[in-house]
């Protein structure tokens, strides 16, 4: 009988299986989580920080833009452009919408406040310290 799989053979070796894989799944699932206090800056939510996400969230700023890799692709990344641009060339920008340039896609003008402004510039800014461990990766160059 040495060389001849058996249905108890097979069933062993699903059920070997199935529970390897899920402890590995529970591990690795348990590492990730102990680790995001670590990399997900969760200690620099301040209020303007929570303000900022309100108005990208209502402002559904997810329908054009990517924020960490995660929304849609019609307009830029914005996960770093606190650091590439800085608060009042967003804050310039923001209220400059719609440019009115012909041939280019036109951001609305969401008649942000100073304060709204402000806010939303801390949740970029809150963002692009996020330790995201080099993702979305730079596929540019």
């Amino acid at each position: 009988m040495s060389g001849t799989f058996t249905k108890a053979m097979a069933r062993n070796i699903f059920y070997g299986g199935t529970v390897f894989f899920f402890l590995l799944f529970l591990a690795l699932t348990f590492d990730t989580t102990s680790g995001l206090p670590k990399s997900d800056n969760r200690h620099n939510i301040t209020p303007a920080v929570a303000a900022g996400k309100h108005i990208w969230e209502t402002r559904n700023c997810l329908g054009c833009h990517t924020l960490l890799g995660e929304g849609a692709y019609y307009a830029p990344e914005l996960g770093n452009v606190y650091k590439r641009r800085g608060p009042e060339f967003i804050k310039a920008w923001i209220q400059s919408q719609p440019t009115g340039a012909p041939g280019r896609r036109q951001m609305p003008n969401f008649n942000l406040s100073d304060e709204e402004l402000n806010n939303l510039v801390e949740f970029l800014k809150y963002t692009s310290e996020i330790n995201t461990q080099n993702w979305p990766p730079n596929i540019e160059g």
